[in-house]
């Protein structure tokens, strides 16, 4: 039996997959070092922590589920005590795209990230208990990187990642680079930004007299429509109208040369601010 340690195990995204793990063929060792999350973790899962140093000693994989910020510093502490041909599982790109990890090339270090379930997955609205991050419910896709380590080390990271997300719809394999241009780049400088955006002009309307409900439900509505359309979820097009909107709202709201944030050095820059 392989075995994990999952550091940051009683956190959010840590007590997750430790309940993603539960009933897998790997022997998990759960290390959490606050009281909070380790009360968390025998309350709902009835999981005891270990120490770090156990939950080390001759493992065949780490996950650091904690946050960007303080991978580099957990990674290098724990270095020294890994075996060599040890796989370290970051959940994100950041970290490893800015160089945080240590220079061990005798180690594997692979990455993951989930894809989140698809807006239009009806798995993810069922009424009373939606779905809308994933690994509970809803099918998600995921994408991985091998940063460095073997071929045949993939294998392994891949099924790990598809334990800890489950379950899954699709798997993919990209590059650390092309996974920091999905993230930060395409899911929260662009996704974010805009919703964000246009979250503030609701707000915008309603200060100008548009009821909040008629205001919330007309935008969400017509982001539904707007959205099956524009990514190809349903056949259609757009009225002479809608077309016409776009197109004179789009050098209004846009900078000509904003695509330039997904250069490399603007990602890392990104990157950078984040971690």
């Amino acid at each position: 039996m392989s075995s994990i340690a999952l550091l940051g195990a009683g956190g959010k995204m840590g007590a997750r997959l430790a309940k993603n793990l539960q009933g897998s063929p790997f022997e998990v060792r759960h290390v959490e070092v606050s009281e909070a999350g380790q009360k968390r973790l025998q309350d709902e899962l009835g999981i005891r922590c270990c120490s770090i140093d156990d939950a080390l000693q001759g493992v065949d994989a780490v996950i650091l589920a904690v946050p960007d910020t303080l991978i580099g510093r957990i990674a290098a502490d724990i270095s020294p005590k890994l075996a060599s041909g040890t796989m370290v599982i970051t959940l994100d790109a950041a970290a490893p795209f800015a160089g945080h990890l240590p220079q061990r090339n005798d180690l594997v270090y692979f990455v993951t990230h989930p894809c989140h379930p698809n807006i239009f997955n009806p798995q993810v609205h069922v009424e009373g208990s939606p779905d809308y991050f994933g690994g509970l419910r809803a099918p998600q896709s995921i994408v991985n990187a091998l940063m460095q380590g073997p071929e045949e080390a993939y294998a392994l990271g891949e099924s790990i990642a598809k334990l800890i997300y489950q379950p899954i719809e699709r798997s993919y394999r990209v590059t650390v680079e092309q996974m920091a241009l999905l993230e930060p780049g395409l899911s929260e400088t662009v996704c974010a930004t805009l919703l964000d955006v246009m979250r503030e002009a609701m707000d915008e309307v309603v200060a100008r007299g548009v009821p909040a409900d008629a205001a919330r439900d007309f935008l969400l509505g017509h982001m539904t429509i707007l959205s099956a359309v524009i990514f190809k979820q349903i056949p259609g097009q757009f009225s002479d109208a809608c077309n016409k909107a776009i197109t004179f709202g789009k050098p209004r709201l846009m900078r000509d040369d904003w695509k330039k944030i997904f250069d490399r050095q603007e990602i890392a820059d990104s990157i950078q601010r984040i971690t």
